[in-house]
């Protein structure tokens, strides 16, 4: 399947627009685990293990990983869900935004190294730093769009000087998205939930496009008013949370406190969803 029929299958077989976020630090680790980089990969497994049949994807965050030196532990990781959960996509964040030679490797990394069914980029250095991953048969690529964090107003909110008027910047990037870089369906778009106007403002620009969606959860964001703005019968929000899943509990019941979690995050969502 493609990655956009993944998420489609994922959101029907477990019924959620839920995405566990993997941002693993060894410093917040359950008592057992604590401050130990080296058990990144049974963390994180656990926690996989204990929300598959909740979830409508996995995002492991690169920068955790790498920051540890954990990359192996990273592709072990993959492997485990790829032999476990295959009916789970993955989405690696990593927020690439190169051109040329050096796009081409890091779209190599992102899906031949660690296997990914989609990654996340920065579409800021224009199309040729998004092609590459595009060539990929049947991957996903969501590209930044709105983001979550206070600092995205200094760029993706200015307007610009266009034909089409005065389009914020964010607003061309999904009309870009939704429109000629999509040359095989393979594009989706990242939109903060902090922000569910733009959320609904990037939606009706984007019709039929995967939202990625972060921020609900420890940065705060509503997960039923992010709902209500994105989703759409035919185009599958996946709508992200990461510590507030991750962390909580710090006893030896991580995983299943982890699990409670993501099942109350599910129902709220799929409550808002009507």
């Amino acid at each position: 399947m493609t990655f956009i029929q993944m998420l489609q299958a994922a959101q029907q077989r477990n019924g959620s627009m839920l995405c566990v976020g993997l941002d693993p630090e060894p410093s917040r680790f359950p008592s057992g685990l604590r401050g130990d980089a080296s058990r990144i990969f049974d963390f994180c497994a656990g926690i996989c293990d204990a929300t598959a049949d909740l979830v409508i994807a996995f995002k492991p965050q690169i920068a955790y990983f790498a920051a540890h030196q954990a990359e192996d532990q990273l592709e072990r990781l993959m492997r485990h869900l790829r032999a476990n959960h295959p009916h789970v996509p993955v989405i690696l964040d990593a927020k690439r935004g190169d051109i040329g030679s050096t796009a081409e490797q890091y779209a190599k990394e992102a899906f031949e190294r660690y296997g990914a069914d989609a990654v996340t980029l920065s579409p800021f250095m224009g199309f040729d730093s998004v092609q590459p991953y595009l060539r990929y048969e049947g991957k996903g690529a969501f590209l930044l769009c709105r983001t979550s964090n206070p600092g995205g107003d200094d760029l993706q909110n200015q307007r610009l000087a266009s034909v089409d008027g005065q389009p914020l910047l964010y607003e061309h990037v999904a009309r870009l998205a939704q429109g000629p870089w999509n040359l095989n369906g393979q594009l989706g778009l990242v939109v903060g939930a902090t922000y569910p106007a733009e959320i609904e403002r990037v939606r009706a620009i984007a019709p039929t496009l995967p939202l990625l969606i972060p921020g609900v959860g420890a940065q705060g964001g509503d997960a039923a008013a992010t709902v209500r703005a994105g989703w759409r019968p035919d185009a599958p929000i996946v709508v992200n949370s990461s510590r507030a899943i991750l962390y909580a509990s710090a006893g030896d019941d991580y995983a299943q406190a982890a699990r409670q979690e993501a099942l109350k995050t599910r129902e709220v969502l799929q409550a808002a969803r009507g």
